[in-house]
């Protein structure tokens, strides 16, 4: 019969071990296998990792950098009522073209034409060149492709004659913002009025549309193509001095997006090297035996084998590559270096302490201390990234794919190929080899020059290396610092700081600007970010001119529904971004004209049949009007918006006409293609919020199964929470929105947050020493330079991103560098000096001095 259990091996309220011991005996029993038989877990990583690299022929076909795809929420309401839009209100750009009406964005080439010298761009100089300018892009395959209208092609300006060579308005002949029936909101910029009449014009859009239906389509595509490849050389041509010009397509958005990923890649050499220097240094010995550089490149290659591994499972399995996977492999080096440090750690501290053991006891004690604290880190990592997969996002579902898996990868390869490593590398120091050449090196040879010793020994003398004592980073942190931060002043001090910091937080939270500025998708250098300059500059005022959509066939006939849709669109027009004046409605114009011709409408059949007449007037009516033989089916109207110049008013803007739209008793939508972007605005928070506290749930739970102390797990908690809180309020003073991209990062907080904060706390409940303030020394002496490597080694990986001239990468190092800065803080400054102020609460009853508990790292 089996003798009573060792208190320390029951789950208690303060001893949750249940899940940490039999870990433990695993992770031992892995060791075993590995030191007795080293070499197959180095070689099967190879080959496992050659085979899955294949994947990476799958490459071309799997990247998936459509902008509306990957950007756009993946139910957004938007997209539904586009393709109600194209259902009923099909196109014809070849004969009947309306660039309102279009249910996309179309496509087209725009030009921005802006006088220099403060002028007007309506004065004779710089018109004429206008004038120029149109008529080089205006060429013989452009007339072929243009997009319609009555037979000729839609005039890139209201102001420009069908010929394009009339000369410039009179001045005060232009009324603004509507001249006539025509709108010059979106044609003229910077424009100064006197009494509604045009003064000057500092800019003038010409935009350019091509047809995108039937077989043209792909004809206008290479036009498109070409025109970005020309457009330079023949403004050059033209000499102007008049105008200043820039240009976009509706290709340019994409395709500068997607040059974003080749723009990163010269910066993974540059990270590896860095890597890899830090962790040589890191790893270097005097001692030409004991020196560990081939371990610290070992480490680093363990990374690089998980990041070829994950990525070609993933690309075999057909998981789209978006330019957000890119940032992947910069985490993950810094990651996997993280973890070598915390093996290697282990590894020495074991082999001090048992110099005369095998390598089998010495590889097993070190599993069971350092895979357990990996296993903590990696699962918590891991988890974050596949909660993160629940978003409406298809580019963070992909990274968090990608890296979730490449972090698996990274702890397997950690567990098997770095450790037949260790086990490798501590066979060569039994057999008194050196490190480079493999040599043995024979210290009772005859005497040598100092030089040759240095070299082949360690020493001028002929004595061999001795094993090294406690690292000098370990005893900076046990004499200087522990005492240091421990100390009562320090103590108050760290508290205000730490006030400091949360205030800011909470602050810069109040603050967030949520969404995705389209132009961030670009390259810092590209001829798209001055072309958003001057529309943002002179044409900001008018918004977009927005689809209000009957979406199902009402009694138009009827007196009280008509007074019904004027109802909502009068509410729809007193919303503060609305212009009320220029809105533009077919039932408002035919009930005007039933009043002043004495057309009846109050039936259906007069009702349907008068429409010809309505038609014979405004023929572009016919297209807002989906009438079947005896019904109506749907119809739509305008309304101009206005002021719409940040994400904020976007955001305002969309919430505001959908409530209206929602309240109106006729079924009402409404829809303008950017509309597929600020849908963005309805999920973000939301899911951001949904995926850090599900994720933050889960490390809990985590924490509570496999760190054996449930006080430890509320101070893991509340790390999380605070890092979280600081990395969302300064990545606003860091001027980083709340978009998909730094969603991302903010998924990736949680699982940093429990690296940092978790060894610590442990070792301090589980520390054997007297006072609060001792066991703080001991948790920071033990665990302090792991730490600070890991932070470093993690910062290293992702610094080369700050050089990027890109917004998506940048902002990826900005959150890193948050997130690991203030991890770092929280579990070397904040958590050790808060956890002095609880004394012995909590404390794990198997404190006796069982040093390895306290190595987590």
């Amino acid at each position: 019969m089996a003798g009573p259990r060792d208190p320390a091996e029951r789950c208690s309220c303060r001893n949750t071990n249940c899940v940490e011991r039999p870990l433990r005996r695993l992770f031992e029993g892995l060791a075993s296998a590995v030191a007795a038989c080293p070499w197959p877990f180095v070689l099967v990583p190879l080959l496992l990792s050659g085979g899955l690299g294949a994947g990476f022929l799958f490459l071309p076909r799997r990247q998936a950098n459509d902008i509306e795809g990957q950007f756009t929420p993946t139910w957004g309401p938007a997209k539904a009522e586009r393709d109600f839009v194209r259902r009923h209100f099909p196109t014809d750009d070849s004969e009947r073209f309306s660039a309102p009406r279009l249910p996309t964005e179309g496509a087209y080439a725009a030009l921005i034409a802006v006088a220099t010298n403060g002028t007007s761009v309506l004065e004779p100089a710089a018109w004429a060149e206008v004038l120029r300018l149109n008529a080089a892009v205006h060429d013989a395959e452009y007339e072929r492709l243009c997009a319609r209208t009555a037979g000729v092609c839609a005039s890139p300006n209201p102001l420009l004659s069908r010929r394009g060579d009339a000369g410039p308005p009179a001045p005060g002949s232009l009324r603004f913002p509507v001249n006539g029936s025509v709108f010059l909101g979106a044609a003229l910029g910077g424009v100064e009025t006197d009494g509604g009449r045009v003064l000057r014009a500092r800019a003038l859009k010409l935009v350019y549309y091509l047809r995108e239906d039937g077989p043209e389509a792909q004809d206008s595509r290479q036009w498109l193509e070409s025109f970005l490849q020309s457009i330079t050389s023949k403004v050059a041509e033209l000499r102007l001095g008049s105008v200043q010009v820039t240009y976009f397509t509706s290709l340019s958005r994409q395709q500068e997006f997607e040059g974003n990923t080749k723009s990163v890649i010269p910066l993974f050499s540059v990270t590896y090297f860095l890597t890899i220097s830090f962790a040589v240094i890191s790893c270097l010995r005097l001692s030409c035996i004991r020196n560990n550089i081939w371990l610290a490149s070992c480490g680093v290659l363990s990374s690089g084998l998980a990041v070829l591994s994950s990525f070609g499972l993933m690309l075999f399995c057909g998981v789209p590559f978006v330019v957000t996977v890119a940032n992947a492999p910069f985490l993950i080096l810094g990651v996997g270096v993280d973890d070598m440090f915390i093996m290697i750690a282990s590894w020495e501290q074991s082999s001090r302490k048992k110099e005369k053991s095998s390598v089998k006891s010495l590889l097993a004690e070190t599993y069971a201390e350092a895979a357990l604290s990996v296993t903590i880190t990696t699962l918590t990592d891991v988890l974050a990234f596949f909660i993160g997969t629940w978003t409406a996002f298809p580019s963070v579902r992909s990274f968090c794919l990608y890296t979730g898996t490449a972090f698996v990868f990274c702890y397997v390869y950690t567990m098997t190929f770095f450790g037949a490593v260790l086990v490798l590398n501590h066979k060569r120091e039994q057999g008194n080899r050196h490190w480079l050449t493999c040599m043995r090196v024979d210290v009772e040879q005859a005497e040598n020059s100092c030089l040759y010793n240095a070299c082949c020994i360690g020493s001028c003398s002929r004595q061999p290396s001795q094993p090294e004592g406690e690292h000098p980073m370990s005893v900076f942190f046990k004499q200087y610092y522990g005492p240091f931060v421990t100390n009562k002043w320090i103590k108050v001090l760290v508290v205000l700081l730490y006030g400091a910091y949360l205030g800011g937080s909470v602050y810069g939270c109040t603050q967030i600007r949520e969404g995705i500025d389209l132009r961030n998708l670009a390259n810092d250098a590209s001829y798209v970010i001055p072309y958003y300059d001057d529309d943002d500059k002179y044409f900001s005022t008018y918004g977009p001119r927005v689809m209000v959509v009957i979406t199902e066939s009402v009694d138009y006939w009827n007196e009280s529904v008509r007074l019904g849709i004027e109802s909502c669109t009068q509410n729809l027009e007193n919303i503060s971004y609305v212009d009320k004046n220029l809105s533009e409605s077919w039932l408002r114009v035919y009930t005007v004209l039933a009043k002043r011709s004495l057309i009846n409408i109050n039936s259906k059949t007069d009702f349907l049949n008068n429409l010809t007449i309505l038609f014979r007037i405004v023929p572009s009516f016919g297209w807002d009007i989906n009438k079947t033989q005896d019904e109506i089916e749907a119809s739509r109207f305008f309304i101009q918006t206005v002021n719409v110049t940040s994400a904020v008013d976007e955001k305002n803007l969309l919430n505001q006409l959908r409530e209206a739209a929602k309240q109106c008793s006729i079924p009402l939508k409404v829809y303008h293609p950017a509309f597929i972007y600020y849908d963005q605005y309805l999920v973000i928070v939301q899911n951001t919020v949904q995926n850090v506290v599900v994720a933050a749930g889960a490390m809990l739970v985590v924490s509570l199964l496999l760190i054996p102390n449930p006080l430890c797990c509320l101070w893991v908690t509340f790390a999380i929470a605070s890092v979280i809180v600081g990395v969302a309020g300064f990545m606003t003073f860091w001027n980083v929105n709340l978009d998909s991209i730094s969603m991302i990062n903010l998924v990736i907080c949680i699982g940093f947050s429990v690296d940092f904060s978790a060894h610590i706390s442990y070792a301090f409940v589980t520390s054997g020493e007297s006072s609060a303030n001792k066991r703080a020394i001991e948790a920071l002496s033990l665990l302090g330079y792991p730490v600070l490597q890991g932070a470093v080694s993690t910062i290293l990986g992702v610094v080369v991103l700050a050089a990027a001239n890109t917004y998506i990468f940048r902002t990826f190092f900005k959150i890193m560098f948050l997130v690991i800065l203030f991890g770092a803080l929280h579990g070397l400054v904040f958590i050790p000096v808060f956890l002095t102020f609880f004394g012995n609460f909590g404390r794990s009853p198997n404190t006796k001095s069982k040093k390895l508990e306290l190595e987590k790292l």
